[in-house]
This record gives C-alpha cells, structure tokens and sequence, in this order.
C-alpha cells in the first residue's frame, strides 16, 4: 500500500486500491460555498442557482486582486520581481479610483484556465492547461455577443474533434448591468407544452423556451428544435439569435444491434457548452462566459436520453428490447439505460466525433487527482458530480475525497429571465400589433367614407328624379 506524506493534511483513502493520499490544499480555500453545520451536510446538494449579489467594490475586491496577481507571478516565476510590484501598484491604483481594475489577457488566460483547475465537479480537468481562452471584453453590445459565440463554436467544434474552450465577456461593472447568457448550454433543445399538458422536446429547457418565446422567438415546434442564444450585453436588453445550422453539429443516434431504436430517429448535439456559469477571478466577476468541452458517453445516454424528467428513453428501450417493464426484478431500467449510452458511443464513433466512455473518464481523474496533491497537495472533488452513472465500477467510486472551493472559481448564478422585464418586448410587440391594426383601419375607414359619400350621391339622384 503506498502512503503520500501526511504534512498535516486530511487523509483520503481509496478502498479499492488501498492507496492514501494527504489533502492540504483546502487550507488555501477562504469561500463559504456550503451549507454544512455540525449537525448535517448538505454538500450532495445541486445548488446550482444563487441570489443575485451586489457587485464587489473597495477591500473585497483588493483583497483577492492581491492573492490572484502574487499567484500570477508566482506561476511565471517572477513572484517579488519589479514587474510583479509595478503590476500589483497599477493595480491597486484602479481599484482605488473605480473598485475594478482591467486584467491583462495574459493574467485572465491564467485565471480561466485555473478555475477550470479548481472546478471540484469536473472529471475531465486533466485537460486544464490546454484551454482555449477568447478573450471578448472588448465587445459591447448583443450582436457582438452573439458573434463571438459563433467563433467560439465553430473553433471548439472543428469538424468533431472537439477543442475545450472558454470566451469571456466584460466583467461585471458599476453602471451598467451585467453581460449575461440566458442559455444553461451553448446548444440545446427546445420544450413545448402541449394543449393536453404533455411536453415536447427537452424538459430541462421548457422555462428557457417559454422566455424565448416571450421574446418573439417561434420554434418549428419539432421534438428537437435548436433553441436561439439569448443574451444580454451592458444595456440589459434581451436579445435572441438562431445559431446557423453549419455551426450546430449534430449526431444521428444509431444503435449497432437495435435497428428499431435507429428508426425512432433521435439525435444530440456534438458539442456541450456550459454558458451560466461565471468566473470569480481576481476580485473580478465575469458574468458571461460560455466555456464547451466533449461529452462522456454517458452524460448523453444515461442522463439527457435516459432520465424520466429529461428525454425519458429508458422505457422505449426497454420495449424495443423486449424487456418486461412491469416489474424492476427484470432489472429492465438498468439494461435500457445501457443500451442507450452504447448507441450513443456507436453513434458518435461512427462520426468520427470526439466523445470519452466513462470507464476511460474516470481512469484519467484518478491520474488527475493523484497528480495534483503530488503537485499542489490537493484536488478540491465533489464525489457525487466526478462518479458517472453506474459509477461503482469504476475507480471514483472507491475513493474518498474532500469536497471544497478555492479561487479563482466557476460559480453559479441566478436565472436572469426570473427577474427579466418581460414588459417592454410585449408593449413593442404589441404597438406593432396596434399600428398593423390602425393602418388596416384606416384603409377600410377610407373604403368605407368614400361607398358612402358614392351611396350619398347616388340617392340623391334616386331622389331627385323621384320627384
């Protein structure tokens, strides 16, 4: 059994393998971002939406702006020089005269790609050093939002061989409102409530698609419409933009041995994006920053197409392979969910599409883990997030980990359409509604004046020649 050196830390053990490792990172974390007490834990909780906070200003953000640039330096070996003093100067000048201050694309490509470090519900950061950071703070309004989104997609999918990438717009500012994306992914589909209360489409998007169409968005209303992005830039107006069809990657679902399941004609989208997220990073809130990578197999299968509240697949699988689904000692659930994430590795093989099996994902987050505390002590994990479906025979399952958040660090926000003012795009839409209206009125006021002044001097006539 190998042991790591203790130096303090909290012992974390894999019962698979017997392998001990010593966590002393998580004396670094300062972010209360659990709601444990010492009588319950909470931390198996989603939490992925939160309150809307006041933007940061004076101590709060000088504080962490110090902690982020002495790691900046200290990670480009040049921790005390006389760059490192005149940039930490330049710095606290700006926060002192505006609470901000402006990153160098150089230290926000450090902080995107270390947050993806300290992300504790990824598996797949063994990859982190090798994010594409775009750097959009220049841009200033929705179209340019939406633009350098297409960028975006069409770099990180490259033909399907998926490229992890990130684009970060402005950071949250005084004066303005914050740049946001409405949509949870870069890329999804749609969901329609029909007349007899069942739904179409990807329930995990009914809420978007409903402020979409608040918005004047009209899906085809199919089983699997591309969603528009809706975004919002300095000026907080909500604007949607349908994604062009060449930059929507999507993969025909086929199963190798169930023709039948072929035939039902599903698909999924080559490219997962996670655009509601935001980046806390050097005292800085960057609101929106649509960060993509590539799916596991079976995020797709078991999750998306599997799940009773998603695309709920695993009944009709289970039909197509002849499963008895009036009893679970058939164990028919487990099975379908099976065959649903192999007709997803088929599928994505088969075109040439960049995808990783979970087994395979969770090998290399082990190497991952044990690789950070040989290197930095520790590796912040959420064990219910890391373990994929079916996870207990996978490596993962069996080891113990610590659970906590250090910056720089993706956060969750709130839902911007809860709180959006709907009111003005229905006005808008409705003034152009009335004015449609009152030209046709006016057209047939017009018609109308005119047949009876025509009817008025005919029945003069009549009249006239009456007597």
């Amino acid at each position: 059994m190998k042991q790591h050196a203790n130096n303090e830390g909290i012992r974390l053990k894999n019962w698979s393998t017997g392998e001990v490792l010593y966590d002393t990172l998580h004396s670094t974390s300062n972010v209360k971002a659990l709601n444990c007490r010492s009588t319950i834990c909470t931390a198996n909780h989603m939490n992925t939406i939160k309150e809307v906070k006041p933007i940061r200003t004076g101590d709060a953000v000088l504080d962490d702006a110090k902690k982020f640039i002495d790691e900046f330096y200290a990670s480009i070996e040049k921790f005390g020089s006389a760059e490192h003093l005149n940039r930490w100067s330049e710095i606290k000048t700006q926060i002192e005269e505006s609470d901000g201050y402006i990153m160098k694309t150089e230290e926000l490509k450090y902080g995107a790609t270390v947050a993806w470090r300290n992300a504790p519900r990824c598996p797949g950061r063994i990859q982190w050093k090798k994010l594409q950071v775009f750097d959009s703070r220049h841009v200033g309004t929705a179209q340019g939002m939406f633009e350098a989104m297409c960028t975006h997609l069409q770099y990180a999918t490259n033909g399907g061989i998926l490229r992890s990438a990130i684009t970060v717009f402005p950071p949250r500012q005084k004066g303005r409102c914050d740049f946001r994306v409405w949509n949870s992914t870069m890329i999804g589909y749609a969901c329609y409530k029909q007349p007899d209360g069942t739904l179409l489409g990807d329930p995990f998007n009914l809420e978007l698609t409903q402020a979409a169409q608040k918005l004047g968005w009209a899906g085809k209303g199919t089983r699997q419409d591309i969603l528009p992005l809706i975004v919002q830039a300095g000026d907080g107006e909500a604007h949607f933009f349908d994604i062009p069809e060449d930059l929507v990657l999507q993969v025909p679902l086929r199963h190798p041995k169930y023709e039948k399941f072929t035939d039902l004609g599903y698909k999924w989208f080559a490219l997962p994006g996670v655009s509601c997220l935001k980046l806390d990073c050097g005292g800085l809130e960057f609101s929106a920053i649509p960060f993509s990578g590539w799916y596991s197999d079976s995020e797709i299968g078991s999750r998306d197409l599997g799940d009773k509240h998603r695309f709920n697949l695993a009944p009709v699988m289970a039909g197509i392979m002849g499963l008895n689904t009036e009893t679970n000692e058939s164990n028919w659930r487990d099975l379908a969910v099976s065959e649903l994430v192999v007709a997803v590795a088929h599928s994505f093989r088969e075109a040439k599409i960049t995808i990783v099996d979970h087994q395979t994902a969770c090998e290399t987050f082990i190497e991952h883990f044990k690789s950070e505390h040989e290197e930095r002590g520790g590796c912040p994990t959420d064990w219910v997030w890391v373990n994929p479906p079916g996870s207990f025979t996978t490596p993962v399952y069996h080891q113990e980990v610590l659970f906590y958040w250090i910056k720089p660090l993706y956060d969750y926000q709130d839902q911007p359409w809860k709180t959006y003012n709907f009111g003005k795009h229905f006005r808008g839409t409705l003034e152009k509604r009335e004015i449609d209206y009152l030209k046709r009125f006016r057209h047939m006021a017009r018609s109308v004046y005119l047949f009876l002044i025509l009817f008025s001097i005919y029945m003069y006539k009549v009249l006239v020649c009456s007597e």
